[in-house]
């Protein structure tokens, strides 16, 4: 089953440089990974300091180790401090 994944980053005014260069390092490797179909970042256009992740997974499993890469485990560490909310991160499934 395809794992379709969503992450919601608010981020503190001022860091929206910090965050998107941190997003940026973290695309491309990821993009490689074994089991990664796709992975996109977006802003808003009507919020800068919102961002999100859109990625598509070919199973759940690949994308728990993905999570545990050293590229994600530090991305996840950087934003935490950039962010002005808890970790917002959603595994799917598509329904229609």
């Amino acid at each position: 089953m395809t794992l379709y994944s969503f992450g919601r980053f608010h981020v503190h005014l001022g860091k929206e440089r910090a965050f998107e260069e941190a997003l940026r390092e973290v695309l491309t490797p990821t993009r490689e990974e074994p089991g990664c179909l796709e992975i996109h970042g977006y802003r808003s256009l009507r919020d800068a300091r919102l961002f999100y992740i859109h990625s598509r997974w070919t199973e759940e499993a690949a994308f728990d180790r993905h999570a545990k890469l050293p590229h994600t485990v530090k991305f996840l560490q950087l934003v935490e401090g950039l962010i002005d909310h808890p970790l917002d991160m959603t595994r799917t499934e598509r329904i229609a």
